[in-house]
């Protein structure tokens, strides 16, 4: 299906249901474009470092610990 489809359909749908539950779906609605907008946003800042050079001096740093540091040891 298109978007164009579901978006009728999704309006079809709608236009059948009580205005409380109306409410509810557009409050639903809502919450959705938040969450897809905060990932839209946070893939770009996640872009942004990872390709700026302001934290390339880390790149440059000696490795502090190896993996070997991270092993637990029991006595």
């Amino acid at each position: 299906m298109s978007r164009r489809q579901l978006v009728e359909q999704a309006l079809q749908t709608i236009n059948q249901l009580p205005e409380d539950k109306i409410s509810e779906v557009a409050d639903f609605a809502s919450y959705i474009l938040k969450k897809h907008e905060e990932a839209s946003l946070q893939k770009g800042i996640e872009h942004l470092v990872e390709t700026s050079n302001t934290f390339a001096f880390l790149h440059d740093d000696e490795d502090l610990y190896t993996l070997d540091d991270l092993k637990e040891r029991y006595r």
